[in-house]
């Protein structure tokens, strides 16, 4: 198993920082490639968000390079490991925070794919999604507004102009009591999988999202590259104001 991988991140139309982060690690194993690729949508005042997401990426690429190697063939280790990480960073960021007298965090969207098997952790608002035959969301939005819509409160229309869409429910940061969900499939050749912030999927389709990132449509990374920043560039044109962030992987 190999990866394609392009990504593009952009501080967006109005807003002077991105507070988004991403990272992407692979690494080789007798049973082929194993891959870790995350998107962290920071939230705090001045340049805290950026601290925020920025220290969840760096302990999750401490995790791959230093814990991963010692679990990697126990797949119930996988799962309990992924979401013990995250909340030891939740822990370090309440912890700055508090002796900062700060509000910070961010959220966390992180796909782990080991021998044809992938690893989501999600908690917050970003977003993943499989590419096939079809698009299919993988995650949850843990917002107050997706709360309410899964309650039957409010239509999908009213969903999508709900100003308290932005209100998270949760997210790396906030509160000591942190519901890490983790979900596991299975991974097949051929497959494109989507990472992104909420900045980017507000103002596009997912019928858009599906025409530009099919797998038929790209056969190596320089396609992929341009066709991201071209989305990139579409929400800007749509005066989304957030920072935007993707990170699209093809599974080869």
């Amino acid at each position: 198993m190999t990866f394609q991988i392009a990504y593009h991140t952009d501080a967006g139309i109005k807003k002077k920082t991105n507070q988004d982060a991403l990272l992407m690690k692979t690494a080789k194993t007798a049973k082929g490639k194993i891959g870790l690729f995350i998107v962290c949508d920071g939230m705090g005042g001045l340049s805290y968000g950026e601290m925020a997401s920025a220290t969840v990426i760096k302990g999750m690429s401490d995790w791959f390079d230093n814990v991963l190697p010692e679990i990697y063939f126990s797949e119930e280790m996988l799962s309990s490991n992924l979401a013990d990480c995250v909340k030891m960073l939740n822990e370090k960021i309440i912890e700055y925070g508090e002796a900062s007298k700060l509000k910070l965090g961010t959220t966390i969207t992180a796909l782990l794919i080991v021998d044809s098997k992938y690893y989501l952790v999600q908690v917050g608002d970003s977003r993943a999604y499989r590419i096939g035959k079809q698009l299919t969301l993988l995650t949850e939005d843990q917002t107050l507004v997706a709360r309410e819509l899964a309650r039957g409160n409010i239509t999908e229309e009213q969903a999508r102009k709900d100003p308290r869409r932005n209100i998270l429910l949760q997210c790396v940061g906030a509160t000591p009591e942190l519901s890490v969900v983790i979900s596991e499939g299975e991974v097949k050749n051929g497959e494109v999988y989507l990472l992104c912030t909420d900045g980017f999927y507000h103002e596009i389709t997912e019928d858009e999202i599906f025409e530009k990132l099919r797998p038929d449509t790209f056969t190596n990374e320089n396609e992929m590259k341009k066709t991201v920043v071209q989305l990139v560039e579409l929400v800007k044109e749509r005066k989304e104001v957030d920072n935007i962030s993707l990170l699209v992987t093809k599974v080869t």
